[in-house]
């Protein structure tokens, strides 16, 4: 042992953080833990100030139990080799430098032996070490080791989390893909074709006849006319019109197979309608820029031409009739708006459109047309039954269908014609909806009646009051019109004033 040796200095906190650091790098290709680091750094700097043997170092340690086991184990046999090499090279390495004091033979310099001795021992062991141990070589785990480095349990554990991630997006666009593929394959497998021919839905009509009747003279009848059809096997006569197409702003163009898959899914849908006020669609025809849609044929005719004869004295019109009329409308309307299974729009209501069976019983016709054909609003036999916001915002609703309810009921109220030119001057007010408003206004609603069905007094009531169901329905404003629902109710309810 040496002797006339000061005690070694307490080594401060820094100088032990810096100890652990490089005790840390020292012993990475080792794999030992924290702990055993510094407990070799003890049993090494005992071996070199004391000049002992391993076995004999471990009187100058504490008693603590996990040192004792320590120092019985293998490994410190390879410590004690690399002590006794280090002390070796400390002699030569460290010889040059100006002796202070001396602690086993090794030569300190500096004011701090416990210092300078831990830099020196860690250096001298780091480098024989890395010269021990080759770079290809895998370290070996120390069997003192009790768990895993925590930074590589975090490194398996973020890879865990991103793997289910990407796992579970990537399953995610899988299956949208595979539910998007299979919707397209139904959809193409379910598309209906393109029906050529005549289009029948009544076994009372034979298509070769039917095509056989539209195939002649039948070419040069006006667009949007009816025609009457005799078919020649069966003598049924029925009702023809010629419709010409076209496509609409946001829609297909009119020779596409989307097109014609949308006309026939329309033509489909208005073939479904049954109603007593409403004509149901018998049979179509669809060629190239045209349509024939095909009737029932009402003895009867429209409702603007028996409303002509009224007015020219050919025909007597009482007010019961007129009221079943009106009724008979609102009723269709009725079903149109709720009752069938998709909502249906009329576009076009106007006397023209309203067909009369024997007992001038109404059935509204030419009823949603316009998802097939382009109809304007500013023709002038559909402008005088246009509701203002159909030219003001281009936007048509129930309630547009119900302003023309009021015009109808406003021409059999008055038996007069709104494109007649008296509306067209001052006296007219403009229209006849604006007229019969200001004769209501000034409580002259009784000179707006239809002098023709003037009789009772009990009569009379029943005309003005629905004089003022008029003037409701042709209200500006849609929101102050009533429903076709309502309509019904306020029409059938005169009778019991």
């Amino acid at each position: 042992m040496a002797t006339g040796v000061e005690e070694p200095v307490e080594a401060s906190v820094d100088e032990l953080e810096l100890a652990t650091s490089m005790a840390k790098s020292v012993v990475k290709p080792l794999a030992a833990s924290v702990a055993e680091l510094e407990f070799v750094t003890r049993v090494a700097t005992i071996m070199a100030v004391e000049n002992l043997p391993i076995e004999e170092s471990g009187n100058f340690l504490t008693d603590s139990d996990d040192d004792l086991d320590l120092l019985k184990h293998e490994d410190m046999k390879v410590v004690a080799v690399q002590v006794v090499k280090i002390r070796s090279w400390g002699s030569l390495l460290f010889g040059a430098l100006s002796p202070c004091r001396s602690f086993g033979g090794f030569p300190m310099g500096g004011k701090n032996p416990s210092k300078t001795l831990s830099l020196v021992f860690l250096t001298l062991f780091a480098i024989e070490a890395c010269a021990q141990v080759p770079q290809s070589e895998a370290p070996v785990a120390s069997p003192l080791s009790k768990a895993p480095p925590k930074f590589a349990h975090n490194v398996r554990l973020r890879r865990m989390i991103l793997g289910a991630l990407f796992g579970s997006l990537t399953g995610f666009v899988a299956s949208l893909l595979f539910l998007l593929s299979v919707r397209l394959l139904l959809l193409c497998a379910c598309r209906p074709p393109i029906l050529k021919g005549p289009v029948v839905f009544s076994p009372a009509i034979s298509p070769k006849a039917l095509q056989s009747a539209l195939s002649g003279d039948a070419q040069s009848i006006p667009n949007g006319k009816y025609y009457r059809v005799v078919l020649e096997d069966s003598g049924l006569t029925v009702a023809a019109k010629r419709l010409l197409l076209g496509a609409t702003d946001a829609g297909p163009p009119a020779n596409s197979d989307s097109h014609k898959r949308r006309v026939q899914h329309e033509l489909e849908l208005l073939a479904r309608v049954k109603h007593r006020n409403v004509m149901s669609l018998r049979a179509y025809i669809r060629e190239q820029e045209h349509v024939w849609l095909v009737y029932d044929y009402l003895a009867g005719g429209s409702l603007e031409e028996t409303m002509v004869n009224v007015r020219a004295d050919q025909l007597k019109l009482a007010w019961d009739v007129r009221h079943r009329i009106a009724v008979g409308i609102a009723k269709g309307l009725r079903y149109l708006h709720f009752e069938c299974g998709r909502r249906i729009l009329h576009y076009s209501l106007k006397p023209s459109n309203v067909m009369l069976e024997e007992g001038c019983e109404p059935r509204l016709a030419d009823f949603g047309l316009a998802m097939l054909a382009n109809y304007r609003m500013d023709a002038p036999s559909t402008a005088y039954y246009a509701a203002p916001e159909c030219f003001q915002s281009c936007r048509y609703t129930e309630k547009s269908d119900i302003y023309s309810f009021g015009m109808i009921l406003g021409v059999l109220l008055t038996g007069k014609d709104p494109s007649h030119p008296f509306f067209a001057g001052e006296t007219g007010r403009g229209s006849l909806g604006r007229w019969i408003r200001h004769l209501q206004q000034v409580g002259e609603a009784r000179q707006a009646l239809d002098v023709a069905m003037l009789g009772e007094e009990l009569e009379e009531e029943e005309m003005l009051m629905a004089i003022r169901i008029a003037i409701v329905c042709m209200s500006d404003l849609p929101a102050d019109r009533p429903s076709s629902d309502e309509l019904v109710s306020m029409l059938t309810q005169l009778h019991s004033f």
